[in-house]
This record gives structure tokens, sequence and C-alpha cells, in this order.
């Protein structure tokens, strides 16, 4: 417990409970309060790393004074709070107004960053937003999403997160702003979750897109020539069996000079043969996470009871057996007459 209470803003990353950072998910396992919404950050990634005990506050169902309630608890009770977010919590969600209100409070206050939206879409498409030349990634937020057409006139990569039912307001200003409707468009929606949706299309096809997957939450979409999808070539003489067996590779004139040098290199001793692989241990970084939330979750153990003293008599000898017939008779004592009064 802290002396004056504590807040920190964490990105809980895409969703999946393990790409949130280890600072992220201790902060999670030490927090007396969790307020998080369901409809962004996924509920494994609260159950995997809260306490059994920690207070769980749907941010969704609460007023904004009601948030403030909590913050001003946690001043009082000296509680630590996590206010969970997706993505990366520095770059957007509304921590400023929050961060500087606990500030106010007298709260400590931190910001835990996570790992963005944008970059799991990139990661998941493999295509780096910043290819093309002369070209920058764009991040517009829901608030900035009348400035559309004004940076869709810089024709660089975009990455937007927009309302589902608005697709066909954000199409309109994309095509305004000078993109044609051709330009390549990635749907990311509930990345690295478990019902995760990515799809590539084209401005022109992504209001009917959207409509086809019944996307009306705010969702991403990365727009621009730097995620187009890579082209897949197909032989179409790769008709190989899968009985047949490969065909070996013909040897190149460098390949046989180097066969030869290594025969005729008898002096040196050849080396052994490189064990095999040791089986594949636990992600470290998962483990530390596991290790962390143990540590904060138990309590501290009790120390080990001393072993109990079991005492056990020793033997005594026993007394010799004495014969009655060859005993010797014992001398009864003498007593001494008692004197007269007179």
């Amino acid at each position: 417990m802290t002396t004056t209470g504590r807040v920190s803003f964490v990105g809980a990353g895409p969703g999946a409970a393990d790409l949130i950072t280890l600072r992220g998910a201790r902060r999670v396992a030490e927090a007396d309060v969790v307020v998080w919404a369901p409809s962004v950050v996924d509920a494994e990634c609260v159950r995997e790393h809260a306490r059994a005990d920690a207070e769980l506050v749907d941010f969704s169902r609460v007023t904004p004074e009601e948030i403030t309630d909590v913050y001003r608890r946690a001043a009082a009770a000296r509680q630590v709070v996590v206010r969970l977010h997706s993505g990366d919590a520095a770059t957007g969600g509304g921590v400023q107004e929050q961060h500087d209100l606990c500030v106010r409070l007298g709260l400590e206050v931190e910001v835990v960053p996570g790992v963005s939206v944008v970059a799991a879409a990139a990661a998941k498409i493999g295509r780096e937003l910043t290819l093309t030349e002369a070209s920058s990634t764009v991040l517009i937020s829901p608030e900035s999403s009348e400035l559309v057409s004004e940076f869709a006139a810089l024709q660089t990569t975009m990455a937007a997160t927009v309302s589902g039912a608005r697709t066909g307001q954000f199409v309109e200003k994309l095509l305004q702003g000078g993109y044609s409707e051709a330009t390549p468009v990635v749907v990311a929606y509930k990345v690295s979750q478990a019902d995760e949706l990515v799809v590539h299309t084209t401005i022109g096809e992504l209001e009917s897109v959207v409509k086809q997957h019944k996307l009306y939450r705010p969702t991403l979409f990365l727009v621009g020539a730097a995620v187009k999808a890579p082209t897949r070539r197909v032989s179409a003489t790769a008709t190989t069996s899968v009985d047949e067996p490969l065909r070996a590779a013909r040897p190149t004139r460098w390949s046989r000079r180097a066969a030869s040098r290594i025969a005729t290199r008898t002096d040196e001793p050849i080396p052994a043969a490189a064990p095999a692989a040791p089986a594949a241990e636990p992600n470290p970084a998962w483990t530390a996470v596991e290790e962390i939330q143990q540590s904060v979750r138990r309590p501290a153990e009790e120390p080990a009871p001393k072993p109990k003293l079991t005492v056990v008599a020793a033997e005594m000898p026993k007394p010799p057996t004495v014969n009655a017939s060859t005993a010797t008779p014992r001398k009864k004592p003498v007593r001494k007459p008692k004197r007269s009064a007179n």
C-alpha cells in the first residue's frame, strides 16, 4: 500500500492477455481497483492478471463523477487503482484529463505504455506503414475525424479509428482528400483477440465490407499504398505429390569446390554431430509475469513449523533375577528400647 494512493494508466495492448507489458501486468496484479471497459479490453486480460479480491469497475457503465469518486476513495484509503486502456495509454484514450485530475487529488500517477493497436495490425498483415517513399503514418482519433479529408490530401499512410456506423462518411472524406477508390485499405477489428477480423479491401469497397461483417463499433482502418497485400507467386509446375521424393538440388561449381576442400583437410578432427535441440522451454517473459502475479497475489508465506520433538524412552537395564534359595537374607535393623518417663 502506498503512502498517498496510486493510479496507473496502463496500456493493455490490442487485447490479447499476453501482449500486455511486464510492467503493466504487475500493476494490474497489485491493484485494489481495476477500471476497464469490456468493449475495448478483452475480459481475459483482466482475468489473467487481476487479483481475485480486486474490485472491478466497468468504465462503460459508470459516470465520470463515479470515476472521480473512485480516485477520491483511493486518495483517502491509500488504494492502488489501475485504469486499463486498449492499445497504448500514452497515445490516446482520454488519459490527459484523468491524469491531471489525479494529480490535483494528491495521488501518485503514472502512465504505463503498451503495444498500440496500429502496431499490432501492421504486424498482423506483415507491412511497414512507412515503407513508401516520403511517406509517414498519420494517426487519427475519433475526436479528430473531421480532419480526415485534410490528412488525406497528404497522400500518406493513414491509421484511423472510426465507428463502423460512420464508414460511409469516412469514405467520402477520403475521396474528397484525393485518395482514389482503388487505394488499399485494411480493416482491423479486435486484433489479437479470439474474434479478430482482418480484411484487405479498397476505399471503393470499404463500406460494403463493413456492412457485410456487421462492424458497428469503433474499427481500425489502415489506408494507403503501404498496406497493400503482398502478391504470392505460385508456380504452375509445382505439382509435386506428397508421396514423391523431393529431387536433390543440383550442385554448383562453388559447392563442389567447397566439398573437395573439406575432403582433403584430414589434419583437423571431424566435428561431432550437433546435439539434438532441447525441448522448447516456456516463454521466459510469460514466466516472469506469472512469478510477478504469484508474488503479489499470495500472502507472505508463513514460517515453516518447527519439527515436533518425539521423545523416545531409552531402555533401562532390567534388574538381575535373584534366586530366593541362594539369596543372602537382609539383616533387620535393631531398634533401641525406649526409655521410660520415670
